[in-house]
């Protein structure tokens, strides 16, 4: 077993199945991928594992739900909040922080996906990668030991795409232990990040890819 194991997972909404048996295992430290076609279920196996959706049958045990983080397709952050507050947020409320305290970890978060300079602007005013960047700040606030990432490039234009990606690949060289589950189409990105690739067709495990040599077939 693993240090995320997944059993026999299977979710649909309302007749349509979108999860038909999901069977993995995911290690502590590891970066995985997941890739497939559209409709594959690649997403909704992220959600499920985060409790962002109900399960309809299987087991899921992972850590707990406060040590994983998700960034999302579509940023998701607050509008009426500058790029800091957004980060601040889940450390004020949730954790009970100090605002002093949890600016200075948002700043240094911020510098960290090299946006320093960007504490005090709202969303509106940054570009699709920035807003991306802030996003992975946002979920790395709670010291996360997992973090999902949901297609962090495909909302965005192709020149902002590899700033997202050298962040994530930073955080990968800069914690080892951090696990990270990644939904992506950047094939080149996912080949030179991943130790392992999950390929999903029809809400199922098509294939799992080891070795470099068999992912050039994806």
């Amino acid at each position: 077993m693993g240090y995320i194991s997944v059993r026999d997972l299977h979710k649909s909404y309302g007749q349509d199945e979108i999860l038909k048996g999901i069977d993995l295992d995911i290690n502590q430290g590891e970066v995985v991928s997941i890739i497939g076609a559209s409709g594959g279920g690649k997403s909704t196996f992220l959600r499920c594992l985060i409790d962002l959706e109900t399960i309809d049958k299987g087991e899921i045990t992972l850590p707990e739900k406060n040590k994983m983080g998700m960034v999302f397709q579509s940023f998701n952050l607050f509008p009426h909040m500058t790029a800091a507050q957004n980060i601040m947020e889940s450390l004020v409320v949730v954790d009970k922080m100090d605002k002093k305290e949890a600016r200075k970890i948002a700043e240094n978060l911020l510098e960290k996906v090299g946006l320093k300079e960007k504490a005090d602007v709202y969303p509106k005013t940054l570009s699709g990668g920035q807003k991306q960047r802030v996003a992975i700040a946002r979920a790395l606030a709670r010291n996360p030991e997992v973090l999902l990432f949901d297609e962090p490039t495909s909302a965005l234009d192709p020149e902002m795409v590899n700033e997202v990606l050298n962040v994530i690949e930073s955080l990968r060289e800069e914690n080892k232990n951090i696990t990270m589950i990644i939904v992506s189409h950047e094939m080149n990105f996912v080949n030179k990040v991943s130790d392992r690739i999950f390929v999903f067709e029809k809400g199922k495990v098509k294939d799992i890819i080891n070795n470099l040599e068999n992912r050039k077939n994806y």
